[in-house]
């Protein structure tokens, strides 16, 4: 039984896929109208990449795609383009490009961003040698760099997000640790287990995730390299083992042990595996979340008898309390420039909410009108919030900009998605 359970953990790439779909909102009424025009070739492609640009400035929340009925040409060339055509489109910019299939079975992708006011080429990039598996990321990092052109805001639609998928098989429940790119395709199992599996969070570099698994019984923190297979038990104490967060420069784990007796923060030191004990205090201490500069750490605690965000500085072990506002404010998470703070809010008959909180000025607000809101995580650029939420009595993904608003919910057609996890920029 036990080979068995093993051989269930380790080879879950060879069981079924559900893979998730992205629903984007059409409440977006001040989205930026964008015009792309089909790319020259691509038909004959396995993925459309101007397709691909499309729905991830939809996605964004900030820019709207014209429909291809509205587009006034289909340009091919710059010197094609009539640009008194496009003034009645409210279009500023125009991408176009083509996607060649090369002898040995390869592809070059060549795509243009042009200023339609300035009447001026923004850029144009190349990508040779691209297999037809790497279309889709191609066109991920066309969006990138043409939401970047358009914002000065790097784009995080080449990144990948973690999460937590939970169906019932054979009347029990199965538990399977997924990762996917930002929109939800090329999902890919890293774990399967009959016993829940919790709190996944990327390391710095993109390379490894550290999650809880129960899968002997009992809270034990893991932490797997997603490119070697490589998997590693790190923490099996008495009592709880939860709630791992990587330094910003990867070197340690933020934990919560209850090793002493009460639920603590710890500091594992992963090279020479040392422990240091953060917080000594009857309360629950938990779901700790590192500021940018590895200084700082924000975690739970109900010290004051419910569950309030907190600052510990590291250097001198001295805390205070940052939340005020509701009867429960937890699950913080802290945007990547550190400007933000995203927390899960509750007040009475108000219900569970995702909340952000400027560090600067203590201005609050709340994000989502959904229900059941929990464990926010930002996307690299800090410009959007993925969370878990409960809609029509299934766990889904949603991502809400930081302006507020939803623009996207992430499903799978069987089973429900939580725990989610938005990894860092890729490599």
């Amino acid at each position: 039984m036990r080979l068995i359970a093993l051989l269930w953990l380790t080879l879950a790439a060879l069981t079924a896929r559900a893979e998730l779909t992205v629903e984007i909102s059409d409440a977006q009424e001040n989205a930026a109208p964008v015009a792309i025009i089909p790319f020259e070739g691509e038909a004959l492609a396995p993925e459309k990449v101007s397709d691909v640009v499309g729905f991830d400035l939809r996605r964004s929340g900030r820019f709207r795609p014209l429909p291809k009925d509205d587009l006034p040409e289909l340009p091919l060339e710059v010197g094609d383009i009539h640009y008194e055509d496009w003034r009645d489109t409210g279009s500023d910019v125009l991408l176009m490009g083509r996607v060649d299939h090369n002898p040995d079975g390869s592809w070059t992708v060549t795509a243009t961003l042009v200023d339609l006011l300035r009447r001026e080429v923004m850029f144009t990039q190349k990508w040779a040698g691209v297999s037809g598996r790497q279309l889709r990321r191609v066109g991920h990092q066309l969006a990138d760099r043409m939401f970047e052109a358009m914002t000065g805001i790097r784009g995080a639609f080449d990144t990948r997000i973690a999460y937590v998928l939970v169906q019932t098989v054979g009347g029990r429940k199965r538990y399977t640790l997924n990762v996917a790119d930002s929109d939800g395709h090329n999902e890919r199992a890293v774990l399967r287990s009959w016993e829940p599996i919790t709190s996944p969070d990327w390391s710095p570099d993109g390379r490894k995730l550290a999650y809880v698994s129960f899968e002997n019984g009992r809270s034990e923190v893991y932490i797997q390299d997603l490119y070697t297979g490589r998997r590693e038990r790190v923490a099996a104490f008495k009592g709880i083992n939860s709630a791992p967060a990587w330094s910003p420069d990867g070197r340690k784990l933020a934990l919560t042990l209850s090793k002493a007796g009460s639920a603590d923060l710890y500091l594992l030191d992963l090279k020479t595996r040392k422990l240091r004990r953060l917080t000594r205090h009857w309360a629950i201490e938990t779901e700790a979340s590192w500021a940018p500069d590895g200084k700082t750490l924000y975690f739970t605690s109900d010290r004051r008898g419910q569950p309030q965000i907190f600052r510990m500085n590291l250097a001198t072990g001295e805390v205070e309390r940052v939340t005020y506002e509701g009867t429960y404010n937890a699950s913080p998470a802290v945007s990547p420039d550190g400007h933000w703070l995203a927390m899960v809010d509750a007040s009475p008959g108000q219900g569970y909410h995702i909340a952000l909180q400027d560090l600067k000025t203590g201005d609050f607000r709340i994000l989502t009108d959904t229900f059941l809101d929990e464990s926010p995580s930002f996307a690299p650029n800090g410009e959007m919030i993925l969370y878990a939420m409960n809609r029509n009595g299934r766990g889904e993904l949603a991502v809400v900009p930081v302006e507020g608003g939803i623009s996207q919910y992430l499903k799978v057609p069987d089973g429900e998605v939580k725990e989610p996890d938005w990894g860092p920029y890729r490599k």
